[in-house]
């Protein structure tokens, strides 16, 4: 009796192969990010030229978890010389920086982490860029902003996404995070879900079928039946239902009798059943039925697909896919290939999981067909898309995910306003910190300085952060809703100030998410995520 796990045959060739020749250097260094995002997704990050604007707390622990990793080149814009308070503030920072580039500062301690990693420094006032030499952003992959104010924030939001490349917008004030994602268009083909299941039970195909056909249950002996693979038992099974049924179990009744079908074929005299298990638990595999899912036909009806020469390789193949699933598929996606682990002896689960990869691998050799017929079209080179990235939308074409940024610039000018009212009336206290952050920006552009920033100014700025605050409400048509005071008193006390704690674990959040964004494969936050560090507690909303 054994059980035979999926990846059984690639771990003893993977094993066979480090007999012979070791990992190199780079394979031992990034072994552990390997594993999560795979080699192609390290060489995306190590292409990836990044600029970091202001090296702030936030902002150099946001590029530290880049950098360890190895992100190709960063740049960091800053136009700041160090202070007391930003070494007391940011671990990048010494006392002998004092008074020198904190955009130079920071670069030399940052490079030091990783020497796979370019780090460039321009001490220059951000906002001054923006508004003089827009272009030198569209050189980079994707922006950082940080503690950027309102204005060039806007201004800059708008140059990139004219130009298609995502800025990721973090903060840290006080004991309050926020992070922002804007990008046009984030296409996902690799979202990581548990486990890739598509075993097609309902509908098997020819090979499937004829293999199941060489199971005889009623010629078995015990230990033969205990060694049948559970795929083959719900196969049998459905097939037998099907004949005097007519299609799959729809009611409650009729699955719990399919289930005692399952049962009856165990066979009296046979004590392992752990196959038998396995298939009853899994029973409700065999009474769904396959089709596209409607988020990605929702993809694949997208204009989009109507591909031109500037379309992107996922539009091109997202296209190949859709002419697939209208002919060779049959009204399907291509098969995913991976067969789940489960107790079965060693030849029945090869035979079983050769069908399955042959498959896959005919459907995937279909799509790619098609992807070269698109590219001779659109007269691009027939190696601009790669054979492995096709595999790898094949693999995973029913997880697809397309998500469709709302422009910053937008927001600023006409925020979800029902969704924060409703929010406002459940007294969410992240939400307030969403507002009272756009109040102290609002406050900034009046008065060229943030709130408590003067120790002389706070009880004023408090009532004057409080205006702002109704200000802004009343703009928003939510004059009806109030902010308590307590939390005005908290951003005034703060005085834009950033602990370095806070700023940590926002340059955690901020890091992963841009690594999703780079690497493209996880699904990334849409749109906004606050941090409160009060109640250590976050939200993530879509404005």
């Amino acid at each position: 009796m054994i059980r035979v796990a999926g990846d059984w045959i690639a771990h003893v060739t993977l094993l066979r192969m480090a007999e012979v020749q070791l990992p190199n250097k780079h394979t031992q260094k990034y072994d552990r990010q390997l594993r999560l995002w795979q080699a192609h997704g390290q060489a995306a990050l190590e292409g990836t030229k990044l600029c970091l604007i202001n090296a702030s707390a936030c902002g150099t622990e946001t590029l530290k978890n880049l950098v360890l990793p190895g992100v190709g080149s960063f740049t960091i814009v800053d136009g700041e010389t160090v202070t007391g308070a930003d070494v007391g503030s940011n671990f990048f920072l010494t006392v002998n920086s004092i008074g020198q580039s904190r955009a130079k500062a920071t670069t030399e301690l940052l490079q030091e982490l990783n020497e796979d990693v370019s780090g460039y420094h321009l001490f220059e006032d951000p906002a001054e860029l923006i508004a003089k030499k827009p272009d030198f952003f569209t050189q980079f992959s994707i922006v950082v902003a940080c503690n950027l104010t309102e204005t060039p924030l806007v201004e800059l939001s708008e140059i990139l996404w004219k130009a298609g490349i995502p800025l990721v917008v973090v903060r840290s004030y006080g004991f309050i995070g926020y992070l922002r994602i804007c990008v046009p268009e984030h296409a996902l083909v690799e979202t990581h879900p548990e486990q890739i299941i598509d075993l097609r039970l309902d509908c098997p195909f020819p090979a499937l079928q004829q293999l199941a056909s060489q199971y005889d249950f009623a010629t078995m002996d015990s230990f033969a039946r205990s060694h049948v693979p559970y795929v083959i038992i719900l196969l049998k099974c459905l097939e037998e239902w099907k004949s005097t049924h007519g299609g799959l179990p729809p009611t409650s009744s009729e699955r719990n009798a399919f289930k005692e079908l399952i049962k009856s074929k165990a066979g009296a005299d046979n004590s392992d059943q752990e196959n038998f298990d396995e298939a009853l638990a899994a029973a409700y595999r065999a009474q769904a039925v396959t089709k596209v899912p409607d988020s990605v036909r929702k993809i694949l009806n997208d204009p989009h697909c109507e591909v031109t020469s500037k379309s992107s390789n996922f539009w091109i193949i997202a296209r190949a896919l859709r002419d697939f699933v209208a002919n060779e598929g049959g009204g399907l996606l291509p098969l995913a290939g991976p067969v789940p682990d489960m107790k079965a002896d060693t030849t029945s689960f090869v035979n079983l999981q050769t069908v399955y990869r042959s498959k896959a691998l005919a459907d995937a050799a279909a799509v790619r067909s098609r992807v070269q017929s698109l590219l001779q079209t659109l007269q691009k080179p027939s190696d601009s898309i790669s054979s492995e990235e096709i595999d790898r939308f094949c693999k995973n074409s029913q997880y697809l995910t397309l998500i469709r940024y709302r422009n910053l610039a937008e927001e600023y000018i006409k925020p979800a306003t029902n969704d924060i009212g409703y929010r406002l009336d459940q007294d969410s206290d992240d939400v307030i910190y969403y507002i009272l952050l756009r109040a102290v920006d609002k406050f900034y552009t009046t008065h060229n300085r943030y709130p408590g920033a003067l120790e002389d100014d706070v009880d004023d700025d408090i009532g004057h952060l409080k205006k702002t605050v109704i200000g802004l409400l009343n703009s928003w048509d939510l004059s009806g809703s109030s902010i308590d005071d307590d939390h005005i008193h908290e951003m005034v006390r703060a005085g834009a100030s950033e602990l370095h704690s806070i700023a940590a674990i926002m340059g955690g959040i901020a890091s992963q998410e841009i690594i999703k964004v780079i690497t493209k494969q996880y699904v990334p936050l849409d749109n906004t995520v606050i941090f409160n560090g009060v109640k250590s507690t976050s939200a993530a909303f879509k404005f």
